[in-house]
């Protein structure tokens, strides 16, 4: 660990993967007791906030020599996984804050140097919706937009968003052509904090942001084509095997484990209710065969969804290690199955849900807050799941794959 100036106070910071999961095991508990405190402020909550900035979560993606740890993708997704079951908008943020590093690692090294040079703690909010409109000025753009669930961006003193940008060679002005992500310091945008209102995942504070007229210097724009085919990669980190992982299978990943943690986490709830309850008949719940067999079923599906995660993450990652190439076969396959982890996760819940009974619609019993976060991280777009699986079916047979598509 090293030693870092925090509040006035000198702590350790983590600099393995392995202190950065033992300080959130031990925070853990913590951070599901305000769980219910980060709902009621629709935001994190201070406490939180700062549990998770020490424990270096964040910074697990982010480059050494920025004072991150460059880990491995597939603990950084059971991690996730395993926050999301006991403190839903904790682990929503620290996976979607976290992945920033991953991008920002490969960037220009003055975009770096800007977010981490003075901080390596420094947080970074997005959203990734082409929202944004960037038109070609001398040495960057001028851009405009608003975007909707920039979750954690309370804490944030960056936001990177997408948007379509005219060509940068100056060619078919007034087109917006180019796939880009602009990243602007806080002093840039404003967050419209009205904004978040919702029935699930109201703790992670994920506002609107919006920019008007605002100018993007070139080294602040990463291109998303280029991102993916591993362009920045191999021209600012070729030393760094992590990053041989496209983007669009990392980013995805992360969503997918929050969310299959979030599911989890409904199942869990339910076991822990199912200890003491008895119902009208005076039978109770572990007496019943058909609660006892949702549950075991529920239970076998989030074992296997976190499997099917994890497993391609893993293969992935030992890729890039050995020097190999993360191919688009692998990378197809992998969305595919992240997006049917997912889906399986969810039913399991469901199922569990479904016989919980009346008391599952008060505010107090655990099991609704659980579902309404999930079922709330089931409509980010990539959870969808129909498109994804024709785009996979769609590589197999050498046919175009439609944009708009995330794999």
């Amino acid at each position: 660990m090293e030693l870092t100036k925090i509040g006035g106070t000198d702590i350790k910071r983590p600099s393995t993967f392995e202190e950065v999961r033992a300080r959130i095991d031990a925070v853990l508990p913590a951070l599901a007791e305000q769980a219910g405190a980060c709902d009621e402020m629709g935001q994190l909550t201070p406490a939180v906030y700062e549990l998770l900035r020490d424990s270096g979560i964040v910074r697990v993606f982010q480059p050494r020599d920025h004072g991150g740890i460059e880990g491995d993708p597939a603990e950084f997704a059971r991690l996730i996984m395993d926050i999301c079951a006991e403190a839903p908008s904790a682990g929503w943020c620290s996976g979607v804050v976290g992945v920033h590093s991953f991008e920002f690692a490969q960037a220009d090294p003055r975009l770096q140097e800007e977010v981490w040079g003075a901080n390596v703690d420094t947080w970074t909010a997005s959203p990734y919706a082409m929202l944004g409109r960037a038109k070609r000025v001398e040495g960057g753009w001028r851009f405009t937009g608003r975007w909707p669930f920039s979750s954690g961006t309370d804490w944030c003193d960056w936001v990177v968003v997408g948007g379509l940008a005219e060509a940068a060679d100056g060619s078919r002005p007034g087109e917006f052509v180019e796939v880009n992500h602009f990243v602007m310091p806080r002093s840039d945008y404003v967050i419209h904090q009205d904004s978040w209102d919702t029935m699930g995942l109201r703790g992670t504070g994920s506002k609107d942001v919006e920019a008007v007229d605002v100018f993007v210097p070139d080294y602040r724009v990463i291109n998303v084509r280029k991102l993916n085919e591993r362009g920045y990669y191999r021209e600012n980190r070729p030393n760094s095997r992590l990053y041989e992982m496209p983007f669009d299978f990392v980013f995805p990943g992360v969503i997918s484990a929050a969310t299959i943690g979030l599911a989890e986490g409904v199942v869990r709830r339910f076991r822990e209710y199912s200890e003491n309850r008895v119902n009208r008949g005076g039978i109770k719940s572990i007496d019943n065969p058909y609660q006892m067999a949702a549950l075991g079923a529920a239970l076998a599906d989030i074992a296997a969804s976190r499997l099917h995660l994890l497993d391609d993450m893993r293969r992935a990652y030992d890729v890039a290690l050995s020097g190999g190439h993360v191919t688009l076969e692998m990378q197809h396959e992998a969305r595919r199955n992240q997006v049917r982890a997912v889906r399986r996760a969810a039913e399991a819940a469901h199922s569990v849900f479904s016989n919980v009974g009346g008391n599952v619609a008060r505010n107090s019993n655990p099991i609704q807050r659980f579902y309404r976060d999930m079922s709330t991280a089931m409509c980010h777009a990539c959870n969808v799941d129909q498109p994804v699986y024709a785009a996979q079916a769609s590589f197999l047979f050498g046919k175009p794959i439609p944009p708009g598509i995330i794999v």
